[in-house]
């Protein structure tokens, strides 16, 4: 039995939409620094827009976004090194090196100033593209992005629970399951992720979780919470729109506030009321509408009203 939610726009996006299109088609793997990276690309002349998955994510997180963008821009949507089809690289997992390999990927193709998408991890990472490669992006969208609050958790007990949430996955797996198929079972497996799990098809909930127990999973992680760039954050001069959930339970909502001062001017907040860590897939319509309007350069709503009205 699904949960009671305040309104009906939950999940609202159109299933069939992204359940209609040819991927396959559309994946290309290239090699950077030696390694194959896989990259979803839809083609065509239209304005560029890189598509960036957080921690224990995959190129898939944004099934309800592309299909909305793909007539009009050209969408990339990259696997990160060590997660989905990529490789891992030959080298130690870090943000820069992330950021890296998505500013060699932008070369191969052929992308020069694209408007940069990125959740939790990748949010983190395009937000360091945007520093270490500034000509590089045009535009950033940060989905509760990873960077500030997670410098400051612990390190030691936070990558032991990391190891033992690998162990799970490696032995029970997700995809599949009656995790995915059972509303319930769903809720208790990704209730920290989202808002209201069982309310998420079960098509897209095995999409998801598909990322789960991911080779860069853990080197990623412990990057993640040992690299820092809140000094170097007012250095961005590109507009950047910040979305966060107000129920996030996996980055605090108060990090948007502050990556919004540290940006400075040219940065805007908006938070999405009844809405966890993933609001590109939870509020759907919504979003996708939000950010059609700042690559169109509409002002950003107050933080807080996108939330107000279905």
């Amino acid at each position: 039995m699904f949960r009671p939610g305040p309104d009906a726009t939950y999940a609202d996006g159109d299933d069939a939409t992204w359940m209609e299109i040819d991927w396959p088609s559309l994946t290309r793997r290239l090699e950077v620094d030696g390694r194959e990276v896989s990259v979803v690309d839809t083609g065509g002349d239209g304005p560029p827009l890189v598509w960036i998955h957080g921690l224990g994510g995959i190129w898939q997180n944004w099934l309800l976004n592309i299909p909305a963008f793909m007539g009009t821009h050209r969408c990339v949507a990259i696997d990160l090194p060590g997660f989905g089809q990529s490789d891992v690289p030959d080298d130690e997992i870090s943000i820069t090196g992330m950021a890296r390999a998505v500013d060699r990927t932008c070369d191969q193709l052929d992308i020069e100033s694209p408007v940069v998408i990125g959740n939790s991890m990748g949010g983190f990472v395009g937000a360091e593209l945007a520093l270490s490669f500034p000509t590089r992006v045009a535009k950033l969208v940060l989905v509760s992005a990873a960077g500030l609050s997670t410098e400051y958790l612990a390190r030691e007990p936070l990558l032991a629970g990391a190891r033992i949430f690998m162990a799970l996955t490696a032995r029970t797996g997700l995809r599949g399951s009656p995790v995915v198929k059972r509303p319930r079972l769903r809720r208790l497996a990704l209730q920290a992720v989202v808002r209201y799990p069982e309310r998420l098809s079960v098509p897209l909930t095995t999409e998801l979780v598909a990322g789960a127990n991911a080779p860069g999973f853990l080197s990623a992680f412990d990057s993640l919470i040992g690299y820092s760039f809140r000094e170097r954050l007012a250095r961005i001069e590109v507009p950047v729109l910040i979305v966060w959930g107000r129920n996030d339970m996996l980055v605090p909502v108060e990090d948007a506030e502050m990556f919004e001062h540290l940006i400075g001017e040219n940065a805007r907040a908006v938070i999405f009321e009844d809405t966890g860590h993933l609001a590109m897939l939870e509020r759907p319509t919504r979003f996708n509408k939000l950010l059609a309007g700042f690559i169109a350069g509409e002002r950003a709503p107050e933080a807080g009203l996108e939330g107000v009205s279905a």
